[in-house]
């Protein structure tokens, strides 16, 4: 053993005075010649003015200490570094090899930090709105690209279905053909190359120092296709999407307001119903609905203008669908805890009452104090509030009324215990996620802006009769169904 060690030392030392050699005839070899390298050293970088293929490997690891160098400069905030350094890479030698070499390694080092990432809690769906809210979409794009890229390794039935519908709506798929990404990239959004070298040191860095969050489910590879089952009856969710679709374009409010509110009226009979189900120990067709058995977790984001009341936003609706839900500011998102079919309520509502309430305070215009100085920021800022706390209470009404009225239809008395267990299951669950949340109360500032916000909220979309009662027999025919076969 000591034998083989000792073998193994002195290959590895002999391979390092190779290296050095190389080095240093390369530097004599450009210096006689009177070259200067990109920093305008003579020798310059000792791996860049070799074209001859064995010194491949060579040219990399000049590559990645030059990206390391470029990163610990952007951390350290020396601009002048980083350009310099950025400049070296784009000026690697070999034509159209270096330049493969230096773009593996760039992609080499981004896939590392994305991955570890990944290990850290991050999702695409999070990086990629992390990376839009402190540096730009052209940056966000580019994270969504290099998953794609990264998902190329991976068999779909190693994915968790959650995951995919992120890829899936955020469009992550590879379009760049046989050409390299970077390559195509620079071409795609117009940016040269130092350009392009400099968007992913910029984006290495960022990602790089992201802390440890919630894991919200497997990693890639990890996953088992149907562990979770499917959740939920796909016609109640179109009929609510589309609730909430009529809701947001409408221009007379009472409609608005009977659209959102039978909308969560209907999506609180759904979780009823899968409630019910799940106490029952039934297993469920693919045509009803089906039960997750324990609760889980996603992440909404919350960003400028007026996170408060955004987030206020989101909690009363996370809490009027048995929810729980915790604002993590600095990173811009809440993370909401809960049955996956009151999770998918919760983000539904959010989505089509944030329109909502965009669309009333745009409507109620700016604001001055009696000396012409503006105040709309709070105004808009208190409307908003208002308008949040006024949909809690709505929305925890119709909650309210589509309990009572499915324990008066059911019978069974099993349902109130099996709501009271998922309360129990949600709040032990976050409790576990976040050990030391704080609670923090926000109020309207603007008395007017309170006002109005209230009575836009009193006026703002919940609910459907006539035009839901199709989605409410079908949802009345499923639970049948499941009755007679319990």
């Amino acid at each position: 053993m000591g034998t083989r060690n000792r073998e193994n030392r002195e290959r590895r030392q002999a391979k390092q005075q190779a290296r050095e050699a190389r080095a240093r005839a390369q530097a004599d070899h450009t210096a006689k010649a009177g070259d200067t390298g990109p920093t305008g050293d003579p020798a310059g970088h000792a791996g860049w003015f070799d074209q001859e293929r064995d010194h491949r490997t060579m040219l990399r690891e000049t590559a990645d200490m030059m990206i390391a160098e470029a990163v610990n400069a952007y951390v350290n905030g020396l601009a002048a570094a980083v350009a310099a350094q950025v400049r070296n890479l784009a000026a690697a030698p070999a034509g159209s090899s270096g330049h493969q070499v230096v773009n593996q390694a760039l992609t080499g080092w981004l896939e590392r930090t994305v991955s570890a990432a990944w290990r850290r809690g991050w999702q695409p769906a999070d990086l990629h709105r992390f990376a839009s809210r402190e540096i730009g979409s052209r940056s966000a794009r580019m994270t969504i690209d290099f998953v794609a890229e990264m998902m190329r390794g991976y068999d779909a039935a190693t994915v968790d279905e959650r995951w995919d519908a992120q890829l899936q709506t955020l469009d992550a798929t590879v379009w760049w053909g046989d050409d390299e990404l970077l390559n195509a990239w620079g071409t795609y959004e117009g940016r040269g190359r130092a350009e392009v070298i400099h968007d992913v040191i910029e984006l290495i860095v960022l990602i790089h120092g992201l802390p440890t969050i919630q894991m919200l489910g497997p990693l890639p590879g990890a996953a088992r296709r149907g562990a979770r089952g499917p959740v939920g009856d796909p016609r109640v969710l179109d009929r609510v999407r589309a609730l909430l679709a009529k809701a947001e374009s409408t221009t007379f409010a009472e409609e608005a307001e009977a659209l959102t509110t039978k909308a969560q009226q209907l999506m609180a009979r759904y979780s009823i119903d899968d409630a019910l189900l799940a106490a029952r120990g039934s297993s469920a067709s693919a045509s009803t609905f089906t039960s997750a058995d324990e609760p889980g977790a996603s992440r909404i984001g919350i960003g400028n203008p007026y996170e408060e009341p955004k987030a206020i936003l989101l909690n009363v609706i996370a809490e009027a669908n048995r929810c729980r839900s915790i604002w993590v500011r600095n990173l811009g998102f809440m993370t909401v805890i809960g049955y996956p079919t009151d999770l998918e309520a919760v983000e539904l509502l959010y989505t089509s009452l944030l329109v909502q309430a965009t669309a009333a305070v745009t409507r109620a215009g700016g604001r001055q104090d009696r000396y012409g100085r503006s105040r709309t920021r709070a105004f808009r800022k208190s409307f908003l509030i208002s308008f949040a706390t006024r949909i809690g209470e709505r929305l925890a009404t119709a909650t309210e009324q589509a309990g009572a009225d499915a324990a008066a239809a059911s019978g069974d008395s099993r349902l109130l215990p099996a709501l009271a267990a998922r309360n129990d299951s949600v709040r032990e669950a976050a409790e576990r996620m976040f050990p030391e949340v704080v609670a923090k109360t926000v109020n309207a500032a603007d008395v007017e802006g309170g006002v109005l916000g209230r009575a836009a909220a009193d006026l703002a979309s919940l609910s459907v009769r006539d035009e839901v009662a199709d989605a409410s027999a079908n949802v009345a025919d499923a639970s049948a169904d499941t009755n007679a076969g319990a």
